[in-house]
């Protein structure tokens, strides 16, 4: 069976490329980490269907490109129409294939899918422009050529959305694209690839291959006819590709870990700082930008800490179709053992647990309690690599300096939270905090004009507004000369 009914939609498990459905000989199984059950078996694809898809999207370039960004305008906006009609359909699929709150998808998550869409196709047409300088008399003219087809590869934790942040800057570039999405989180991406269809994406613009990134992800990357690729996930994985992309001297972006500190000054106001501090277990810990270093001022720690435990406690954990959840499953049984394999080490080295530390016995399955681990040794594991899952650490310090070296002192910096009472000492905090993105007095408050991306080793490059057609296309200086023109 190639198609699977779910949440009210019928979803084609095969690839999608060249506008057609494509079966592989061999099919992997989509779970749902909710109870378990088996959703659908989904083609699994290698470097056969991935040689198809990049020859499809070549072939489909130069009309893609020369339909010009009003054009491409005009058909992301009717892809954008077609997922708000969808959109309740689509947050219980995704809720399903992924175990994120259906709260959350409908509110949030959804609606930003279409947001995605709209809004790069407006800022090619309406705010993609420089102005015109001289050089001695000469015009600068720039330009944001597209630059070929762009393989993506993206995320189970936010499937539909990470992936539209990707492709709504390609596409309104003109590029073409091959998508590769996570092998836990396949299903809302099959069904995209038929809304693209339906709101008239030519045949090639818009490929997914499915499959597993040793597979499918690795034939891809290491293709010599992809001009861009871009990349959310893992250190390790980044790495790989890199190394691939590298024989092609293909540009990439990556978007990778975090280990971000969330800063809690003397001067705070308390109960912003708990509320903000709890919100760090948002999708069950799975969000790579959480702030899950908590560096709380010595003078306050205990306070904050016991209102913090209160408030996390009363967390209500359970199945994420139900409106009063708050917390849902970790995404997989392997990233379950994962996440208790860093509790288990940071208690045998002396840190100890505060609150959680474990499954939720009484829901079973792939429920994590919050957790909150205090008195860990300074620059031990729990302190300094990404857990991915609804652990917090606990730190104190002294002065905003020891505050600042302690943020910074991991591989990662992606982003940060401060929650301060005084806005020059915010100021100065910010000033000397290595991250992409800070947060002061408030979270996960995302323009999609701003840029996003890491410092260090949590990624290579910024998205949002320019910053992505300054990746997906080539930037181009045409020079005019004041004289030989002919009247």
């Amino acid at each position: 069976m190639h198609q699977v009914t779910l949440a009210g939609l019928t979803v084609d498990t095969r690839h999608f490329i060249g506008g057609e459905r494509v079966a592989s000989p061999e099919t992997f199984e989509s779970v749902s980490p909710i109870d378990g059950a088996v959703l659908a078996h989904v083609a699994r694809g290698g470097s056969a269907e991935v040689n198809r898809a990049v020859d499809a999207a070549r072939a489909a370039f130069p009309g893609w490109r020369d339909l010009g960004a009003d054009g491409r305008r005009e058909i992301l906006h009717r892809l954008a129409d077609l997922v708000e009609r969808d959109l309740e359909q689509l947050a219980n699929l995704e809720t399903l294939d992924n175990g994120s709150l259906l709260r959350s998808h409908r509110r949030g998550v959804m609606p930003r899918v279409a947001m995605n869409l709209r809004f790069f196709a407006d800022w090619a047409v309406e705010k993609l422009h420089h102005p015109v300088w001289q050089t001695r008399g000469h015009d600068n003219v720039v330009s944001w050529d597209p630059s070929g087809v762009a393989a993506l590869i993206t995320p189970w934790n936010a499937p539909l959305m990470l992936a539209t942040w990707k492709i709504g800057p390609a596409l309104a570039a003109g590029d073409t694209v091959v998508l590769k999405p996570a092998e836990w989180t396949p299903l809302s991406a099959s069904y995209f690839a038929d809304l693209a269809a339906e709101a008239g994406v030519p045949a090639g613009v818009f490929n997914v291959v499915q499959g597993f990134g040793a597979e499918a992800g690795a034939a891809l990357v290491a293709h010599p006819g992809i001009a861009r690729i871009s990349f959310t996930g893992s250190v390790p994985t980044a790495k790989a590709i890199a190394r691939s992309a590298a024989d092609n001297l293909t540009p990439v972006s990556f978007e990778l870990g975090g280990k971000s500190p969330l800063i809690v000054t003397d001067d705070a106001d308390l109960d912003l700082a708990v509320e903000l501090a709890v919100e760090q277990y948002d999708n069950a810990g799975q969000v790579c930008l959480s702030g899950t270093r908590l560096l709380v001022h010595e003078n306050i720690a205990d306070r904050f800490q016991q209102a913090f435990a209160a408030k996390a406690q009363q967390l209500r954990q359970g199945d994420p179709r139900d409106e009063a959840t708050q917390i849902g499953p970790q995404i997989h049984r392997v990233h379950l053992e994962r996440i208790q394999g860093f509790v288990e080490r940071a208690t045998a080295d002396g840190a100890r647990v505060v609150i959680g530390g474990g499954p939720n016995d009484e829901l079973g399955g792939l429920y994590f309690r919050p957790t909150l681990i205090a008195d860990a040794k300074p620059g031990s594991e729990i302190l300094t690599a990404e857990v991915f899952g609804p652990v917090l650490a606990m730190q104190t310090f002294a002065s905003d300096d020891e505050a600042v070296t302690l943020a910074n002192n991991t591989e990662f910096g992606l982003a940060a939270v401060v929650v301060c009472g005084d806005r020059d000492r915010a100021e100065r905090l910010t000033k000397n905090l290595v991250a992409g993105t800070i947060w002061v007095n408030c979270f996960f408050v995302r323009d999609l004009a701003a840029p996003f991306g890491g410092s260090k080793k949590s990624g290579i490059g910024r998205e949002g507004g320019t910053w992505s057609f300054d990746f997906y296309a080539d930037v181009k200086n045409t020079v005019y000369a004041p004289t030989g023109w002919k009247e």
